[in-house]
């Protein structure tokens, strides 16, 4: 069990409990196949030959499972919320991967591993859940290995006319229409949750500061990739002192 969860992470953990059994489907359709793409661009710049993977934000185990089947790395996926992590033990079974991907349930900002345990790390949609994002990169880093690599992958605000004003209409209106239709209550509290998350995030944190985030962490060699006009944003970089 996680130790005991208050402010975002109690927020995030009851957001997506009762979402597990049709998760993986809605976010493609709901994204309009984009979130694959993406955690396929995020997946592209950590894959190792072999050693041991993090995956914070697990999830469904959707890119542990993806992280496993592209190398020979053992991959551990921690999460929040342990009804995603039981529908995540279920995709990992039937992936005939119980021997390669490990889910446990866990804190992204107190995480249960000892110090460089980690030759990658990847995390997804992570840093509009916690309290302090910069303290959540310093745990992040102190779990990696000198030389590790870490990517992550996080939605976004389009910049300028047409898409930010699209992406206004889409995030306020169609997405929460759509997931009432797809998904029921469920999802349009959650479609009703995150164009507004996102936009108040990025004015608190816009992506210049996610950057030096990053560097001020430990990690170097920072770069960023900007995909569907906007939508969506990968970041990767190394971990200091190899």
């Amino acid at each position: 069990m996680p130790d005991a969860v208050s402010g975002p992470n109690r927020f995030a953990r009851d957001l997506f409990a009762p979402l597990p059994a049709r998760y993986d489907r809605l976010a493609e359709v709901l994204s309009f196949g984009q979130n694959g793409q993406w955690r396929a661009a995020m997946v592209d710049h950590v894959v190792p030959a072999d050693g041991v993977i993090l995956d914070v934000a697990s999830g469904t185990a959707g890119v542990a499972l993806q992280l496993a089947e592209r190398s020979r790395a053992r991959v551990v996926g921690v999460d929040l919320t342990e009804e995603m992590l039981r529908q995540g033990q279920r995709r990992v079974a039937a992936a005939g991967m119980g021997d390669r991907v490990q889910l446990v349930a866990g804190r992204a900002e107190r995480l249960p591993f000892p110090d460089g345990h980690f030759d990658a790390l990847t995390f997804t949609y992570l840093l509009r859940y916690v309290q302090d994002p910069q303290a959540t990169l310093a745990e992040l880093a102190r779990v990696l290995k000198p030389g590790g690599t870490m990517a992550s992958l996080e939605f976004c605000v389009p910049a300028g006319a047409p898409w930010r004003p699209a992406w206004w209409a889409y995030t306020r209106l169609a997405l929460p229409a759509g997931g009432l239709l797809l998904g029921g209550r469920e999802w349009y509290r959650v479609g009703r949750f995150l164009g507004p998350n996102i936009s108040a995030h990025y004015r608190r944190y816009p992506v210049p500061w996610t950057v030096q985030a990053w560097q001020e962490a430990g990690f170097t060699q920072v770069g960023t990739r900007i995909m569907s006009l906007g939508g969506g944003l990968v970041m990767w970089g190394k971990r200091a002192g190899a």
